[in-house]
């Protein structure tokens, strides 16, 4: 994304089905009704979309089924399903806003939906074969945030700790949530005594699984400025990939968020000092200690105590995974989606109790595969334009 692009779409609508546990409906349920939910909340309709990006982790065609279900069909000018993981939705964001700016569409539509928890609760299968890990016969995908946990661990001295106030933190901002599946409280022993799966992560360092739908509405913003909700501005996206299997990837202590970071943040015309809130994606514990490290808001080995000095928390420093993230809000597959809506809440002013006073600017931040593409969007309000 180039400096000429700043600014010039902003997201004017947001659709979050919050349905957690929703059995009987389908992920396309789900991902229609969070369609209906942003295009209301931008004050346009299904007539007004022209681009359309999703991505599915079980359906190999899913612009062909979202625009038969949304019977969009005869006006679409864009598409895009680009599937690079739970990252897809934040390089959809990079992609619309080249069609939009371009003059390829003119209102573009993001949208994802997953019936994970109510049709059985397993993790999304791996869609394509590892014949070099798998005779070591891994659990996909833990064990491969659990080698880049053990790693991180060896060279700076990480320790579990660390890892468990990340859990600790989404917690005490999904109690400020009234939709967050998990508001209980939480203890560090809790964390700690937790049921190992693939060392040194537990149940604890592990996301939800839950269904959920969600949808983004863009356009071009001197459109948005005349629509129903002020409009979010999009100020620099950055994406990066660096490897499919977890044996490939170059550093297991650096992910690609050290590239796709920086670029966003260039385009956006900002430094890590100018944000005001974060969403992670956070599937793991040490992605979150990760991110922060590789996007610049501390120094990388330094993660673990930044985030155990509460600087996360709320109250602390800097606000991070306010909605209580895929630890204790919702994780239905791939969570990109979630990190911007969020972002949109706390910009527009509309996070009830967990709101960041005078918000200005946020960074979203997706990650998918085993640590294998990073996404990055900084997103601003009007003043920042």
């Amino acid at each position: 994304m180039t400096d000429d692009l700043r600014g010039k779409v902003a997201i004017a609508g947001i659709g979050n089905t919050r349905r957690w546990h929703a059995p009987g409906r389908s992920a396309y349920d789900q991902l229609e009704e969070a369609a209906f939910l942003a295009l209301e909340d931008s004050g346009l309709t299904l007539r007004d979309v022209d681009g359309l990006y999703c991505a599915h982790s079980t359906s190999g065609l899913p612009i062909l089924n979202v625009v038969e279900r949304l019977g969009i069909g005869s006006h679409l000018c864009h598409a895009d399903g680009t599937m690079v993981g739970g990252a897809s939705f934040l390089f959809h964001l990079r992609s619309a806003v080249s069609a939009l700016v371009s003059g390829q569409c003119d209102v573009a539509l993001v949208c994802y939906g997953s019936n994970q928890a109510s049709a059985g609760g397993k993790l999304v299968p791996m869609p394509d074969p590892q014949p070099y890990e798998a005779p070591y016969k891994p659990r996909y995908p833990i064990s491969s945030y659990a080698l880049a946990a053990a790693r991180h661990m060896h060279d700076f001295g990480t320790t579990r700790e660390h890892l468990a106030a990340v859990a600790l933190a989404a917690r005490d901002w999904a109690r400020l949530n009234p939709d967050a599946q998990e508001r209980g409280p939480l203890t560090l022993d809790d964390v700690l005594s937790a049921r190992m799966v693939s060392d040194p992560l537990s149940t604890r360092d592990w996301c939800l699984v839950t269904d959920g739908g969600a949808a983004v509405v863009l356009t071009r913003a001197d459109r948005a400025r005349d629509l129903k909700r002020p409009p979010v501005h999009v100020l620099g996206t950055g994406v990066a990939v660096s490897h499919r299997q977890i044996a490939q990837m170059p550093d297991l202590t650096r992910t690609a968020a050290t590239q796709s970071g920086p670029t966003a943040m260039q385009a956006a015309g900002i430094s890590v000092a100018d944000v005001d809130h974060v969403m992670l994606y956070d599937a793991f514990t040490i992605c979150t200690l990760m991110f922060l490290e590789d996007l610049g808001f501390c120094a990388k080995g330094e993660g673990g105590d930044f985030i155990a000095s509460g600087a996360i928390a709320p109250g602390g420093s800097l606000p991070v995974n306010t909605n209580g993230g895929g630890f204790s809000c919702n994780h239905p597959g791939m969570y990109g989606l979630f990190t911007l809506i969020e972002a949109v809440q706390q910009l527009r002013g509309d996070a009830g109790d967990r709101q960041i006073q005078d918000a200005q600017i946020a960074l979203a931040h997706a990650n998918g595969g085993v640590l294998s593409s990073q996404a990055t969007a900084i997103l601003g309000t009007a003043a920042t334009v």
